[in-house]
């Protein structure tokens, strides 16, 4: 239906996929949907992120579910979308031959930390000009389209259930049931509106009335809770409605009951079309969080800073039982929700986005052994002692442990901070991060006047700073390499004036800079590194990676090339989707690749678009 659709769609024989951008994100902090600009809902986890789909027709239009509502018609209808402003409450347009529709969509809430939750997915479809014909079809498919769920009429609307859900629809319309899905066709003429609501029930809950649900008493206090937290944001520069829109994002990506921050609400969106670079992104990612935990602060945003301290103080504190190691250190990579190991597995039976298997749920990387994750953690720590309610004295005591298990273990090759699947290498990344996790420390320590063996920080501090600069820096080609002896680079380097590891305009940093440009830059979008020049035990090729683009934007914006970063950082935007939205990836032809929307990216464009801003004047 959407033009940008079709032409994507039809030219690949995919047509019965929508494009990866061509969706928005509503959500209630505990969970989230994807909206596709044809009004279907294709991505849904009841309960939480990283729950079991409802709605999977993202990963496989036949068997994964999916709930439309849209005209009847499809030809010559052009479709729009916006968010209501300064919140998460998505509009579809439709302009049809007969009348102009829109619908609503937002799950509700209400207040912060609401006591009295209910996750509801809230439709409502007004006709603004004319007449419309519409339908709407809710194929719920539990447990990631393994189950075909039974529906019951009752008094009140329709009981879904099926797997581990019960859910109930609720309508203004008359509703008629058929194998399992629920219909509805209906004529609207201006001025009138229907409404559908969604609830996830649960054990003796009943399915809520229509008439118990006041839809504008809804909307407004959702708009309102998230117009009154954004306006907290303290940054008032340049591009305040992008970086506003990614803070937004942010937040969506919180769980509130816990704390948590997931990296992404999808999993399986390919890095490359039809190929094996599928993952999980539903969990909490040390590094992921530890950014995006940065960029909250640099806002203002302190409060979801502490409540992630919180949650991350629980796991140092209570290492999960099904992921103990020694050998993988007091930290693993990524944890569930609840701060358990979400081990990898795969999902036969769908067909993975235009047909790019495997689909996967939970994640490998996992069992792998990534040292740079403490050192984004404790600079995170770091900036929350500074700006935000300070750490613990048992928090201090259990990054301390941490940082003794690390200075021990420093000098291990690792996967990297880009979870490489082949052999272990000395990455450079993983050097400069474990140096970064111990002056964040004595810095802290110093700040605080907290305990320390301070003298033999430093003594191992200098080390990795003389191993870096010695064995990673390669003379010929004038750059820091991607690890000990290597010949090709890694855009992640890009963090080391960012970190104050080097001076921004070190002969050695500007030099790498320019070997970057020549080797991993095209056209202001980065490439993480050479996937062909350097296997990372992972086949198929990839996009440019958009965390290392605005990377790039912060590296020129650093080295006082302010024209370049502000040119880049221009084109960036320029890449977002129709809301502001962004992947982990963009493709050649400026697609979004990736899970979608990829909190990365979007911790990645504030920190750059602020410090250019700050520079600027």
């Amino acid at each position: 239906m959407a033009e940008a659709g079709q032409a994507d769609g039809q030219a690949d024989g995919h047509e019965d996929f929508l494009p990866i951008a061509q969706h928005g994100l509503i959500g209630d902090l505990r969970t989230c949907a994807l909206v596709g600009s044809e009004g279907t809902i294709d991505w849904f986890c009841a309960g939480r992120f990283d729950s079991p789909s409802v709605f999977g027709s993202l990963l496989d239009p036949r068997r994964g579910g999916s709930w439309r509502l849209g005209p009847q018609q499809e030809e010559g209808v052009r479709t729009s979308q916006f968010y209501f402003p300064d919140s998460t409450i998505l509009v579809t347009r439709f302009m049809t031959e007969r009348g102009v529709a829109e619908v609503h969509d937002f799950m509700p809430v209400l207040q912060a930390s609401d006591p009295d939750h209910r996750q509801r997915i809230v439709r409502r479809v007004t006709a603004v000009r004319g007449t419309t014909d519409l339908t709407m079809t809710l194929s719920a498919r539990p447990d990631y389209g393994r189950t075909h769920p039974e529906t019951e009429a009752v008094a009140e609307g329709v009981l879904i259930t099926g797997g581990d859900v019960r859910l109930g629809l609720t309508a203004s319309v008359e509703l008629h049931l058929r194998d399992g899905d629920v219909l509805a066709d209906l004529t609207l003429r201006q001025g009138q509106e229907a409404l559908f609501v969604l609830e996830v029930l649960g054990e003796d809950d009943a399915v809520a009335s229509t008439d118990a649900v006041d839809s504008d008493r809804l909307f407004q206090r959702t708009a309102q809770f998230w117009r009154s937290w954004v306006s907290r944001s303290t940054y008032t520069g340049r591009w305040r409605e992008t970086v506003n829109r990614s803070a937004l994002t942010l937040k969506l990506l919180t769980h509130e009951p816990t704390g948590a921050i997931i990296a992404s609400p999808t999993t399986s969106l390919p890095e490359s079309m039809g190929g094996g670079r599928n993952w999980d992104y539903r969990y909490v990612w040390i590094r992921d969080a530890a950014f995006s935990l940065y960029a909250l602060l640099r806002l203002g945003f302190t409060d979801e800073a502490a409540a992630f301290m919180r949650w991350l103080s629980e796991r140092m504190a209570h290492p999960p039982e099904n992921g103990t190691t020694e050998d993988l250190g007091p930290l693993r990579v990524l944890y569930d929700i609840d701060g358990n190991v979400p081990h990898e597995t795969e999902l036969d039976h769908l067909r993975g986005y235009r047909d790019s298997r495997p689909v996967r749920i939970g994640n490998g990387a996992v069992d792998q052994l990534q040292l740079d994750i403490y050192g984004e953690l404790i600079d995170s720590v770091y900036l929350y002692n500074k700006y935000g309610e300070g750490i613990s004295a048992d928090s201090w005591h259990d990054l301390t442990r941490a940082l003794e298990w690390l200075m021990d273990n420093w000098e291990r090759p690792d996967a990297g901070m880009w979870e490489i699947r082949d052999d272990p290498r000395h990455h450079t990344t993983s050097l400069l991060m474990s140096w970064v996790a111990i002056e964040r420390m004595m810095r802290t320590a110093r700040q605080r006047g907290l305990p320390g063996e301070l003298s033999r920080w430093a003594d191992v501090r200098d080390d990795i700073y003389r191993r870096i600069m010695d064995e990673h820096w390669d003379p010929e080609v004038g750059a820091f390499m991607q690890h000990a002896g290597a010949d090709t680079l890694d855009a992640g380097v890009l963090l080391m004036p960012m970190v104050k590891f080097v001076a921004p305009n070190d002969p050695r940093f500007t030099s790498t800079l320019a070997a970057i440009e020549e080797r991993l830059v095209s056209d202001s979008l980065v490439f993480r590194y050479d996937v062909e020049a350097s296997p990372d035990g992972v086949e198929g090729s990839e996009g440019t990676f958009s965390l290392c683009s605005f990377w790039y934007v912060e590296a020129l914006t650093r080295s006082g090339r302010l024209e370049d970063a502000r040119l880049a950082l221009e084109k960036m935007f320029t890449y977002a989707n129709h809301l502001g939205l962004y992947g982990e990836q963009i493709g050649l032809a400026g697609e979004q690749l990736g899970n979608f929307p990829q909190a990365f990216t979007h911790l990645s464009l504030i920190s750059a678009a602020m410090n250019l801003d700050r520079e600027l004047g």
